[in-house]
């Protein structure tokens, strides 16, 4: 595994936001956890009642911080994966 590894999901041939492969196990998953964490807040948020009201574009827009959140942080939790299985 290489040192510094691309998020997902950024379509261009010099990413800028990379994680490091090789930052302590536990930030690793703190970060994950914050991102994971902001998303279900949102998502329990709008569970409840409190939408963005139904525009189409910003339903969709919404949708796409949500996901570039979650795909943040399982890349995280892959690489937390990853150096865990390596100690096995």
């Amino acid at each position: 595994m290489t040192r510094y590894m691309p998020i997902t999901g950024i379509d261009c041939t010099v990413p800028s936001l990379l994680i490091d492969t090789e930052a302590p196990v536990d930030v690793l998953h703190d970060t994950a956890a914050y991102r994971i964490r902001c998303v279900t807040q949102l998502l329990e948020a709008l569970s409840l009642g409190e939408s963005p009201g139904s525009d189409a574009v910003l339903l969709q827009e919404l949708a796409q911080v949500l996901a570039i959140s979650l795909r943040d942080g399982c890349d995280l939790l892959d690489v937390v994966g990853r150096r865990l299985r390596a100690q096995l």
